[in-house]
């Protein structure tokens, strides 16, 4: 082997070995990226569009469903949600509340539950609902772009959705995020 065969080897040599440590190191890098400069809110395509049309039947057992027809008129919000889905456990004792307040009605769409889990819910952690629509297929979800549950939208008084919140909110959401919506637009409202 000759001098310069010996040199293009070791050059070779020395990139194949640091070959997996740049390997390493950006994927570490791009990692360490996405963990800090992480954004979860996901935008919907729907916020500034009125709400899908709809008429779900009510959950068996109870006597009046929801349809779109009840957004109209006034600023409410609409809560996706089931019985077997744990993170709306968590939730739903800050909707039971604010639903005591009044400050806004609050609809729901019970998203392919079974209908006898769905009541034991409600009757174990409250009901929040002026109205609950039973989405058994999950087609009214799926035209609301709901991808995960819990998911709470913000409707203004002529039907539009104005905010989406993907998963779980807890009080600051509930302060911070969801109820100046709520707030804003019912001023918006008022002549």
């Amino acid at each position: 082997m000759s001098a310069e065969e010996k040199s293009t080897s070791s050059r070779f040599g020395r990139v194949v070995t640091l070959l997996p440590v740049l390997i390493f190191t950006t994927l570490a890098t791009v990692f360490l990226w996405s963990l800090l400069y992480k954004d979860d809110r996901l935008p919907s395509p729907l916020i500034g569009k009125t709400v899908p049309q709809f008429d779900l039947p009510p959950i068996e057992g109870r006597e009046v469903g929801f349809s779109s027809a009840d957004l109209q008129g006034q600023v409410s919000l609409v809560n996706v949600w089931a019985s077997w889905c744990v993170p709306c456990r968590v939730e739903m004792p800050l909707l039971v509340a604010l639903a005591k307040d009044g400050v806004v009605p609050i609809y729901g769409i019970n998203f392919k539950d079974d209908a006898e889990a769905a009541l034991s819910f409600l009757a174990e952690l409250g009901d929040p609902y002026t109205r609950l629509g039973a989405d058994q297929s999950g087609r009214v979800a799926i035209d609301w772009g709901v991808y995960g549950l819990p998911e709470t939208f913000v409707i203004d008084a002529s039907g539009q959705i104005a905010y989406k919140h993907v998963g779980p909110f807890d009080q600051q959401s509930l302060e911070e995020e969801i109820l100046p919506v709520v707030r804003r637009l019912q001023e918006q409202q008022r002549p």
